[in-house]
């Protein structure tokens, strides 16, 4: 017999606590992106991943790839250079074979959920280390370190929810 999970509704008020909000990523870094796929597909059964790269503003390079399964989108990000420390740092200095998870992403929905992102982690002491903007999201990282992993917070422009609509379903 064939269940399924029927989850409570939310409110997503991330001004009541951040892990209040649409969690819908989990992320690893890693330093060899053709490696981690690998794990990913052959290992661990995810087929299909869409792909985005680019220069950082340090001049540096980051590739991320990225696939839902279910609910979940996962994403893998490899980081080279100035400029992805906020990746780079979660990886041990060694030229092995590494992966190490570095964040559950949080879909935002619109300017009051991010103004209150902001302010909760102001009120409760947590830094945010890192903060962008592109043409697909507005993101910002916050450090809780207590968890052990970051916690990032992404709020999407129509061209960055159409990418998320893009990324295959496995």
């Amino acid at each position: 017999m064939a269940y399924k999970l029927e989850r409570p509704p939310t409110d997503f008020d991330s001004g009541a606590g951040l892990l209040l909000l649409e969690h819908f990523q989990m992320a690893y870094v890693t330093n060899d992106m053709d490696r981690a796929r690998a794990l990913l597909q052959q290992r661990l059964g995810i087929r299909e991943f869409a792909r985005l790269a680019g220069e950082t503003e340090g001049g540096g390079f980051i590739e991320a790839e990225f696939a839902w399964v279910g609910t979940i989108m996962y994403e893998l990000v490899c980081p080279r250079g100035p400029g992805s420390e906020i990746f780079s740092n979660s990886l041990p200095r060694t030229d092995d074979f590494a992966m190490r998870h570095h964040h559950l992403g949080y879909l935002v929905h619109n300017q009051s959920q991010w103004d209150a992102v902001q302010a909760n982690a102001a009120a409760h002491g947590f830094t945010i280390p890192a903060q962008s903007s592109n043409p697909l999201v507005d993101v910002c990282f916050v450090e809780v370190p207590e968890l052990g992993h970051y916690l990032e917070y992404l709020f999407a422009t129509e061209a960055g929810m159409a990418f998320f609509d893009s990324v295959p379903r496995n």
